[in-house]
């Protein structure tokens, strides 16, 4: 989940618990009114105030997103204390109805069942439990209790659900953790597959011997470029060829053969762009699409990568004079990719007859 996906989802719990605040609210009023709550008006106005400047507080805290600097961005512990105060002091002015609102406890509990630890949850049920047996041993003592029977009754009850609480928390805690191992552990086994995927892709894309895309790779680079092209932009696409490769292999071997190939992979990569895609179209031929590239750009980087092959020296191998040929086109937007290779061949073409070594262009046989 995303960062503001989170905040969200904490300030809808914290209208939750609100809204149980203002429930809270209306029923201690309803004790006032019906004469359960023996405090004057303004005591119970007062208590209702400090309530809503509380959850005020912290739903500024929330709006806000200051809450992200407590360890705990939920402020679980923090809410479920006040909660337990507030209760425990309606509680403690309450007589006949004291055991009605004793739920309100379990509610508060519950709010904290999946955030607290299971030493924090352990705590605040402790607390909870030790300050109504305080309320009520405190009334005692004054001989403020109608029913004595009746408020050891409550206190055996509280301490029934409050341990109920404690071992379903404990249940609870427990299969959320195994569900987070689960789950962790099918992330760990998703992103494994996804690594092989893309192993996989890769393989399926690269020319194993050259490490380049191979043709069916480049075909699909070269058709989305096309399709994605703006009406002003021209691409270069360029067929090479390398010159006399079957006599490589007849005098020197194969292994010699695949030790050119991969001495052109080299080069061509150093003379290219970011973003120029670079393919092994088939045996010892090449394609090259140059994204954003004019005639003049197109025809300096053939050159430029025609030179540098003829130069290279190739380690415990006796072969000279290696070269290429090239045949060039330009791409528009409305080609056909098709119609383009077929260019660059009828250019490749060309440039062999003419004697090797060379680079002709498409648009020249046009002008001509």
């Amino acid at each position: 989940m995303t960062h503001n996906a989170i905040q969200r989802l904490l300030l809808k719990r914290f209208a939750l618990a609100a809204a149980t605040y203002g429930l809270a609210l209306l029923l201690l009023w309803l004790a006032f009114f019906t004469g359960h709550y023996q405090q004057s008006l303004n005591t119970v106005a007062v208590g209702s105030a400090l309530v809503v400047i509380s959850q005020a507080t912290l739903f500024v805290l929330f709006w806000t997103g200051r809450n992200q600097r407590f360890d705990d961005p939920s402020m679980t512990e923090v809410q479920v204390l006040l909660g337990l105060g507030w209760q425990t002091w309606l509680i403690a002015h309450l007589d006949e109805a004291r055991g009605a609102f004793l739920v309100f406890y379990v509610l508060i509990l519950l709010f904290g069942l999946f955030h607290l630890s299971r030493r924090a949850f352990i705590r605040t049920a402790l607390l909870v439990f030790f300050s109504f047996c305080a309320i009520t041993l405190w009334d005692g003592y004054n001989f403020r209790l109608a029913e004595p029977a009746l408020a050891a009754l409550q206190v055996c009850i509280l301490a029934m659900v409050l341990a109920w609480l404690v071992l379903y928390a404990r249940f609870v805690q427990v299969s959320r953790q195994r569900q987070r191992q689960r789950r962790f552990a099918l992330q760990a086994h998703q992103d494994t597959l996804r690594g092989m995927m893309r192993q996989l892709e890769d393989l399926v894309a690269t020319d194993e011997l050259t490490g380049l895309f191979n043709r069916r790779h480049f075909l699909r680079l070269a058709s989305r470029e096309l399709n994605e092209m703006d009406e002003d932009v021209a691409h270069g696409l360029a067929l090479i060829d390398l010159d006399h490769f079957k006599r490589i292999n007849d005098m020197h071997g194969h292994a010699a053969g695949d030790q050119v190939l991969q001495a052109f992979a080299g080069v061509a990569q150093t003379c290219l762009r970011d973003g120029d895609v670079l393919a092994r179209y088939g045996g010892e031929e090449f394609v090259v699409l140059l994204p954003n590239c004019d005639a003049e750009q197109l025809t300096s980087c053939c050159e430029r990568l025609r030179v540098a092959f003829a130069d290279v020296e190739l380690v415990g191998l006796n072969v000279r004079n290696l070269s290429l040929s090239v045949g060039m086109t330009l791409l528009e937007m409305g080609d056909d990719l098709d119609d383009a290779l077929h260019r660059a061949d009828q250019a490749l073409y060309r440039a062999k007859r003419d004697g090797r070594n060379r680079c002709a262009a498409a648009w020249e046989n046009v002008d001509a």
